[in-house]
């Protein structure tokens, strides 16, 4: 678009001008950008006003990851159970990817996947924890935390070790009946360093977003490998073991107790409870104000990033029937799972499948327990389950798990 003569006079664009998605000369003020000012495809600095690009215009546009770091993080995917009541100690017991740590007795928790969010953010699921028998007295060793755990080879765009290490930044939506200082530690385990941040939670029972900053670290590099590298660990409660120090808000050599300064116990009333969801990490130094969005994904790519660290086949989840095969005085089972594990996984069974077979009397029932499982020669991608079968041979086996109870589960958590 060029001009003759005299540049026209500036004239605000509006939004009639741009209705027909056409910009006209006449639309365009004094010192304004020519044709022959976008030859080479490019505006230059001279015509971009002071102030115009700014980070909020830009944030959340650009990652160097195409995935969210943090996996499952609207806690929408909870394979194991919707809800476990009386929960006592350390382990994956709802959503996926978050595993409860308890050390001592700090309290009695019932964990489940709620419906309770933030409003209008795009959540439709949180972890939540209930406490249901109190402990106002912390012993020196008791401490309760979410943690989430990460592969090494996940996290080499943070450049942990080099002198151009990222600084990082968590959000989150917590709720809590408890208000006051709660505190996030971040954990290198590959260099057995930390850093920890405090938020202070201000109003009891209200969704409030958390966006906390943490340096970069040019000490210790970590593991280019599937194995456990950095964890972040949310706390809820905390004895003197981990409390008595300073909080460790620059990275250090872990020293416990400058780990959880300042946590507020949730664990001190059996009315106390909380809820997170819309946790995201992201690469950068950010602000609430331009922090970028959360990053949804599909609930089949969520659940697919999550199977490859658990798995269960039970009534659910299988397909209809399984077809078996006669191997010596065993029928032998091959299952493939759906997404290749992240290492060789445990197995484990309860309950009971029954079995059926061809023989020369026709279709009938055999043991409804397995009597061994192994992972085969391909030790992430299936297994093979067996039942024993004494004295006969030549059998064409199935199960048929319509209406079941069994359950294998397939694990492979960092």
């Amino acid at each position: 678009m060029g001009y003759i003569g005299n540049k026209p006079t500036a004239v605000p664009l509006t939004s009639a001008d741009i209705q027909d998605g056409v910009i006209t000369a006449a639309d365009l003020g004094a010192n304004s950008v020519d044709s022959s000012e976008l030859v080479d495809g490019s505006i230059d600095t001279s015509h971009i006003g002071a102030a115009q690009v700014t980070a909020d215009k830009t944030s959340g546009v650009i990652r160097p990851n195409a995935k969210p770091l943090i996996i499952n993080g609207n806690c929408a995917i909870s394979q194991r159970s919707t809800s476990v009541a009386s929960i006592t100690g350390s382990g994956y017991h709802t959503i996926d990817r978050y595993r409860t740590g308890i050390s001592g007795t700090l309290g009695t928790w019932t964990q489940s996947q709620s419906t309770d969010v933030p409003t209008g953010k795009g959540f439709a699921n949180s972890l939540k924890m209930d406490c249901t028998t109190a402990d106002a007295s912390p012993s020196v060793g008791d401490r309760l935390a979410l943690r989430y755990n990460f592969e090494g080879q996940d996290l080499q765009l943070l450049k942990k070790g080099t002198a151009d290490a990222e600084k990082i930044t968590l959000a989150f939506w917590i709720k809590s009946s408890k208000t006051g200082v709660h505190i996030v530690n971040i954990v290198d385990q590959d260099n057995t360093r930390n850093i920890s941040k405090s938020y202070t939670v201000s109003s009891a029972d209200t969704w409030e977003q958390v966006v906390l900053n943490f340096d970069g670290d040019t000490t210790g590099a970590l593991g280019d490998d599937n194995g456990q590298s950095l964890y972040i660990d949310f706390y809820f409660g905390a004895g003197t073991n981990y409390t008595s120090g300073t909080l460790a808000t620059s990275w250090e050599a872990v020293n416990n107790v400058d780990v959880a300064v300042g946590q507020v116990n949730l664990a001190d009333s059996d009315s106390n409870d909380f809820y997170i969801t819309g946790i995201q990490l992201e690469v950068g130094e950010y602000t609430s104000s331009t922090i970028p969005p959360f990053q949804h994904e599909s609930y089949g790519d969520n659940l697919e990033r999550c199977q490859r660290y658990y798995w269960q086949l039970d009534t659910d989840s299988s397909p209809h029937s399984i077809v078996g095969v006669q191997a010596g005085n065993n029928s032998m089972y091959t299952v493939w799972f759906p997404k290749s594990m992240r290492s060789s996984p445990s197995t484990s069974f309860s309950g009971s499948i029954t079995e059926y077979y061809h023989d020369s009397a026709g279709s009938a029932n055999s043991s409804t327990a397995i009597t061994s499982m192994n992972i085969g020669d391909n030790k992430t991608n299936g297994l093979r389950f067996y039942f024993s079968k004494a004295g006969q041979s030549g059998l064409i086996s199935w199960t048929d798990w319509s209406g079941e109870t069994g359950k294998i589960t397939i694990s492979a958590e960092l």
